[in-house]
């Protein structure tokens, strides 16, 4: 009889373990963004534009 207990606590482990580790996954994926990137605002073109004639 307590290996049947034993199995079931067992089973109920893995299941809460797994439970919790698939919210965790859909927390992080939903919640809003952590980045800590700084603001660098707008970046002026500095390139040269090509002075051909195009069809």
């Amino acid at each position: 009889m307590s290996t049947v207990k034993t199995m079931i606590n067992t089973i109920g482990e893995s299941i809460q373990k797994s439970t919790a580790w698939v919210l965790k996954a859909a927390k992080r994926l939903f919640s809003p963004s952590d980045d800590n990137y700084p603001d660098t605002g707008v970046q002026p073109f500095e390139g040269d534009i090509p002075e051909t004639d195009q069809p």
